[in-house]
């Protein structure tokens, strides 16, 4: 039996994790993952680590910045991988041209040899992969990182339609709220399941999301080589519960109406407003999959003015009512949509 096994089924030690925090790190799913720990460790509220370890480590054992600004303090230096079940490396904001923490990467090295699993959360996945330990693996990523990754990083396969993925000794997490699911996966794993479940409720999350659940954002995906289109596609996506006008769109993205409208269906094909209709209509089409939301949350959720407005769209764009389209999902052997808008090839 392997040490990585060893660890994955062992349940009479505590569960003890380290984590690395790099330079801005998301608060989120720090945060997320360990106060599952935390509230699967002791009796109660206690906070005691009883069931559950955690260390949090920096390169020299500074407080770190999150990207919120909010500080972690105090943190240790790195310590003998040994120690733990797990090293979980919390990624920071990314910036092309930020200098790499080559202290934290070459532990991360140190880490995987010593036979611990790693796990990446939200964009700790880019240190893994700029530690070399990523080579040949699955790679879950945040859709919102995903464009970035494939940029940086275009010997990657990265992977975005799930929360979470267990490579064995590689865990990678969408990061967000995902990272609650995550921790409470392992803590299942180690300590039971009821374990698990005190923590998630007394978070107030109803249960435990199994990796392969869809991440709750599509996305437009694919490469686009205009820049100002790429901008104007990208305020979109973070907008799906409102009808941006045409102006508004053009002025954030430091252009005419007109020009954007050109630029929309040289690149595209159509122009901005059907694109950003059939966007939010998509968006509806996977809350009708993927959510038990009402018809008419649906349409309120994706921007359009009353149910009747948003059938009547959806009708033209798929053929069939919303309600229709529902029934047809819940129905066995139907084929599962695919959690993305559109997927946009090179021509």
């Amino acid at each position: 039996m392997t040490d990585v096994t060893r660890s994955v089924f062992r349940t009479e030690e505590p569960l003890a994790v380290g984590f690395v925090l790099l330079h801005r790190f998301t608060l989120l799913p720090f945060a997320a993952f360990v106060d599952c720990l935390r509230l699967a460790a002791d009796e109660g509220d206690r906070s005691r680590q009883v069931r559950c370890h955690w260390t949090f480590m920096t390169s020299a054992g500074e407080s770190v910045l999150s990207s919120s600004g909010a500080a972690i303090s105090p943190c240790e230096r790195f310590r003998d991988p040994a120690e733990f079940d797990y090293l979980v490396v919390v990624g920071g904001v990314q910036q092309e041209g930020d200098p790499r923490d080559t202290a934290a990467l070459a532990y991360l090295r140190q880490v995987a040899a010593a036979g611990v699993p790693l796990v990446g959360l939200c964009t700790g996945v880019f240190a893994l992969i700029q530690a070399g330990l990523m080579k040949g693996r699955r790679c879950c990523v945040s859709w919102y990182h995903h464009r970035d990754m494939v940029q940086r990083f275009p010997d990657i396969q990265p992977v975005a339609d799930r929360l979470f993925v267990d490579d064995g000794d590689r865990l990678t997490c969408a990061g967000g709220a995902a990272a609650a699911d995550l921790a409470a996966y392992l803590v299942e794993r180690h300590l039971g399941k009821a374990w698990a479940m005190k923590s998630l409720n007394i978070m107030l999350l109803d249960e435990m999301r199994a990796g392969t659940h869809p991440q709750p954002q599509p996305v437009v995906f694919g490469k686009i080589e205009d820049r100002l289109v790429r901008r104007a596609i990208a305020v979109l996506e973070q907008h799906l519960g409102e009808a941006i006008p045409m102006e508004v769109l053009a002025e954030r993205v430091g252009t005419s109406r007109r020009h954007l409208e050109r630029r929309f269906r040289a690149t595209l094909g159509v122009g901005p407003q059907k694109f950003a209709r059939d966007l939010r209509l998509r968006y509806g089409l996977w809350l009708l999959h993927y959510t038990g939301k009402s018809i008419t949350e649906i349409g309120e959720r994706c921007g359009f003015a009353d149910t009747a407005h948003f059938s009547r769209h959806f009708r033209s764009t798929f053929g069939v009512s919303p309600s229709e389209m529902r029934k047809s999902a819940d129905s066995p052997g139907s084929a599962p949509v695919d959690p993305f808008f559109l997927h946009i090839h090179d021509a």
